[in-house]
């Protein structure tokens, strides 16, 4: 090792030389660049600025309200992906369901919670809100396929790609391809990590339609998702009563549509999940009559879906005037656990 010493050192000055060449270069070519623009602009007269200066103020007035207005989406339809049920089976629905959402979400509406400054997008709020509350659903229903469902037993390993769909899909949606909190390389996006959750759901489902993988359709595996469903509104429910408390008095809420909007998005991601798992446990639910009662469920949290004010407002809960939509919200939110509860009375008798 100690004879390379020579010609490593010779390679690292070679390198270290022809480096300095080539800034000297580009910081040569760069001051004469600089000096011609400078001399190009002093050649502008006043007319010209002052005419710079109001397309900038219009394009920037315009820039952001408009392509706000282009982007902002609230996408609530509950109507499942066209042809999916034939394209699923006999894999999962609900599996295809989430695959499908994240697709929509991140290449066709566009996922905007981690959008730059520079793009209109990044100031709204409405719009992330519902997305990180939608994929909020997916990461706890990602949670129990790899648990749960697809699972034989609880001893039995964890399936590799439910593990990496539960593993990546609890990713914070604000991280753009650079986190300087952390540093300065570029890290993985938002988007790039939901995708890959993406792929590895479609390739569960590919080996569970060849009979390579496990999706057990038990009513103590159904039982367990819906408990755990159930949970997870509750702690919604609670966080509107928590911010109803600590702001119903406020003149201005600049929060309350943001855990609006996110509610109704895991409200609107459970809705699509539970719309599918019917199919997929309908031998559970038939054997057990829970149609009906599941019905019930689905329809309560549909309500959710359909509130859609121009405004959200906070008012306090005993007053005439203002409306308080987040109240509205927990309501239906509340009917829907106690109707999850009921379904899982009844699978547990």
């Amino acid at each position: 090792m100690d004879q390379l010493r020579p010609y490593f050192a010779a390679a690292t000055a070679w390198m270290g030389n022809r480096l300095k060449i080539g800034f000297g270069f580009f910081r040569r070519w760069l001051g004469v660049a600089g000096a011609a623009f400078w001399a190009w602009l002093k050649t502008l007269s006043a007319d010209t600025w002052r005419l710079v200066g109001i397309s900038a103020v219009i394009f920037l007035l315009l820039y952001y309200p408009l392509g706000m207005a282009l982007t902002h989406k609230i996408d609530d339809n509950p109507e499942l992906p066209g042809g999916l049920r034939n394209a699923a089976a006999p894999s999962s629905l609900s599996v295809a369901v989430v695959a499908a959402l994240i697709d929509r979400e991140v290449n066709t509406n566009s996922w905007v919670m981690n959008d730059p400054f520079f793009k209109p997008s990044s100031l709204l709020d409405n719009m992330p809100s519902f997305q990180q509350g939608m994929f909020s659903s997916f990461s706890r229903y990602a949670i129990e396929l790899r648990d749960q469902v697809g699972r034989s037993r609880g001893s039995s390993a964890s399936d590799p790609d439910l593990a990496t769909a539960a593993g990546l899909l609890p990713y914070p949606g604000d991280v753009w391809i650079f986190n300087f909190s952390l540093s300065l390389l570029p890290t993985a996006s938002a988007e790039s990590q939901y995708l890959r959750a993406r792929e590895a759901l479609l390739n569960y489902n590919q080996r569970l339609a060849a009979g390579d993988a496990v999706f057990e359709r038990r009513s103590d595996n159904l039982m367990a998702t819906l408990d755990r469903i159930a949970l997870d509104l509750g702690a919604s429910s609670a966080a509107i009563e928590q911010h109803v408390r600590d702001h119903a008095d406020d003149w201005i809420d600049t929060k309350g549509d943001d855990l609006f909007y996110n509610i109704k998005g895991q409200a609107y991601g459970y809705f699509m999940i539970l719309t599918a798992l019917k199919e997929d446990f309908e031998g559970v639910i038939a054997d057990r009559d829970l149609a009906k009662v599941w019905d019930y469920m689905l329809a309560s949290l549909l309500a959710i879906l359909e509130l859609d004010p121009l405004i959200v407002s906070n008012g306090s809960p005993d007053d005439l005037y203002p409306a308080n939509h987040l109240l509205a919200e927990g309501f239906y939110l509340m009917r829907a656990r106690t109707q999850l509860r009921e379904i899982t009375n009844i699978l547990l008798k």
